[in-house]
């Protein structure tokens, strides 16, 4: 596995809103973090970028611990994050914002050709290049985001919530990059809103209430499962505190 969280509390003030949280990530997949309003799915992806640390548990990464770490020491090891709000710079042109990702490397030469090979894998990039980025759909905002989080060639991407906003046409865009990424070897944490829409691009789906990991197993497993229809009609999950479903 390539990241693993083990009884995970973390919270904000003097509330937790993670409640013991045991999570495997397998390296070169992606996996899907589901689940109601509130149920900590936005914390877990903020305790592993380091915008928050947790109270207790660890979190490892190529199996060396960074609970605690801040977030230029975990950018460091190969992890970004894509937030969940449009974080381009407007008035910046879309070149501009690319090149942002780039930000702690000193080699020209490199960044480059790391721009060269974002611009390949998104149009966007390269035909909008000179254009204000504020100026672009919300779609394709996103993609610039994705470009720009590649130009540290990270090995694994936090995604919070990348199809909100979208319609069903340009989500559909967006999930087609998030696999290509994944093809590319990057190994995804998604979580998403969308259910349907995320656990199908998944390897692996993870569903959580409550602060805690309540059922988790493949894709298919999670969308065919009873319980999920009863959780997002508002109910609870029946079963016991965590059931794999693999």
């Amino acid at each position: 596995m390539l990241l693993n969280l083990t009884n995970v509390v973390a919270g904000y003030g003097g509330s937790d809103v993670l409640q013991g949280v045991n999570l495997a990530v397998e390296d070169g997949s992606i996996t899907c973090i589901v689940g109601p309003n509130g149920a900590g799915k936005s914390t877990v992806l903020r305790v592993v970028s380091g915008l928050l640390r947790p109270r207790t548990g660890e979190i490892t990464y190529n199996g060396r611990s960074i609970a605690g770490m801040n977030p230029r020491q975990i950018l460091s090891l190969g992890i970004v994050q894509v937030a969940q709000n449009h974080s381009v710079f407007p008035k910046m042109t879309v070149r501009e914002n690319v090149r942002l990702g780039a930000f702690m490397l000193s080699d020209r030469a490199l960044v480059n050709r790391r721009l060269e090979e974002v611009e390949e894998m998104f149009p966007v990039v390269k035909e909008r290049a000179n254009d204000k980025a504020g100026s672009l759909s919300g779609g394709q905002q996103r993609l610039v985001e994705f470009a720009r989080c590649l130009m540290l060639d990270p090995q694994l991407i936090l995604l919070d919530e990348p199809s909100m906003g979208l319609d069903p046409k340009t989500l559909r865009q967006v999930f087609e990059r998030v696999k290509a990424m994944q093809q590319g070897g990057r190994t995804i944490l998604l979580v998403e809103q969308n259910a349907r829409a995320g656990l199908g691009i998944s390897n692996h789906g993870v569903v959580m209430e409550s602060g805690r990991v309540r059922l988790e197993g493949s894709h298919e497993d999670v969308l065919s499962n009873p319980e999920i229809s009863q959780l997002y009609l508002g109910g609870t999950i029946s079963a016991a505190p965590k059931t794999s479903i693999s």
